[in-house]
């Protein structure tokens, strides 16, 4: 067992033979986790051929009773669910009610699967707002998706009424489970022909206005297409940063196997990436940084808020980056009103990706 900042990792063997499951299971005050399909384990950690099975202790994710649909690109959780309690005492004699605040907490299961037809209305949900408001298509992208199922995996809540147990009573990951997250990686080259991948290309050079940076884009998303992942990555406001951190592990182990274990080499090449690109969203401050510094002190002056907390370990180790105008308009909060939402592109080289994972590890185990 290792146990690093209450999180506790605990290597778990088993005897079936079926190499296509992966659970991550939380006792109290846990969130459990599975995945079905590894075929191999990490280095890290020993399991057997049935499975990669890992016990990872959290604090107990607490939700409300809201739809975790509400909104798709910030890590920031929903606010808890209060209910006040009455403990009168009948001591008292001014007969006045004592009330205090408890805080609802629920424990959520998640389970990892492989992508797949069923989940096409859950993935399409979560990237709705992926290219800002641009018409594009969607329902290819998504298509595309979850026909890659050797790279690539979505978070479903364990307790859905459509999570059915099949003969063996394994997770058949019903069609009817609520979708958090997807994380995939695609292949600019391998899908250089499909309309999805072509209206991205446009729209993303579209959105670059500066001629230097907008050669260095053709560059990486045309004559380096075959070498060039699409790194995308999507979930809703209460996926607690543990489990992201798995998902980007699991994502980067599939990456490494499909280079040895796809059929044949066009396949296998067609994960040999050089450089991911990423398209994501940040908040940047309106205020020019000489305003900045004199705004009142209970201001946000921070010049970048990242969303998503790994896009500003992405944004440090990338080659190069930029920044575009959305068009969609959104409220802002009080305390945000001087920040605007901005698209952020970046090109992040393969070969950075463990360094990657080692800092979002460490920024989980400081949360």
């Amino acid at each position: 067992m290792k146990s690093k900042k209450g999180v506790t990792f605990l290597n778990l063997n088993d005897d079936h033979d079926d190499d296509k499951h992966k659970q991550m299971a939380a006792q109290s005050r846990a969130i459990p986790m599975k995945k079905t399909k590894k075929k191999r384990p990490k280095p890290m950690l020993t399991f057997s051929s049935f499975a990669r099975c890992s016990l990872l202790s959290l604090p107990k994710f607490t939700t409300s009773s809201s739809s975790p649909h509400s909104n798709a690109n910030s890590h920031n959780t929903n606010p808890n669910s209060i209910k006040e309690i009455d403990f009168s005492s009948d001591d008292d004699d001014d007969d006045e009610d004592q009330q205090v605040l408890e805080e609802e907490m629920v424990q959520v299961d998640f389970e990892f699967f492989d992508p797949k037809s069923e989940d096409f209305h859950g993935v399409k949900l979560l990237l709705q707002k992926y290219l800002d408001n641009y018409q594009w298509d969607l329902s290819g992208f998504v298509e595309l998706i979850l026909a890659q199922t050797t790279v690539g995996t979505v978070v479903k809540s364990a307790d859905s009424e459509g999570d059915t147990d099949d003969s063996d009573g394994n997770r058949d990951g019903g069609d009817e489970q609520e979708l958090f997250a997807v994380i995939t990686a695609l292949n600019f080259g391998r899908y250089q022909d499909n309309q999805c991948i072509k209206e991205l290309k446009q729209y993303v050079l579209g959105m670059c206005k500066e001629e230097k940076t907008k050669v260095k884009l053709r560059q990486v998303l045309e004559e380096e297409a075959k070498d060039t992942g699409l790194l995308m990555c999507q979930r809703f406001a209460n996926c607690p940063y543990q489990l992201v951190l798995k998902l980007y592990e699991a994502l980067f182990d599939e990456i490494s196997w499909a280079t040895e274990d796809e059929p044949t080499a066009v396949l296998r090449d067609s994960f040999r990436f050089k450089h991911y690109f990423l398209i994501t969203k940040i908040l940047e401050n309106k205020a020019q940084p000489q305003q900045r510094a004199v705004k009142r002190k209970a201001d946000w002056d921070e010049p970048v808020i990242y969303l998503k907390q790994e896009d500003e370990i992405f944004h440090e180790m990338s080659s190069w980056s930029f920044t575009f105008e959305l068009s969609a308009e959104e409220v802002a909060p009080p305390e945000l009103k001087s920040y605007k939402k901005v698209g952020l592109a970046m090109v992040i080289k393969a070969e950075v990706i463990p360094k990657f994972l080692e800092k979002l590890k460490t920024l989980v185990e400081h949360l």
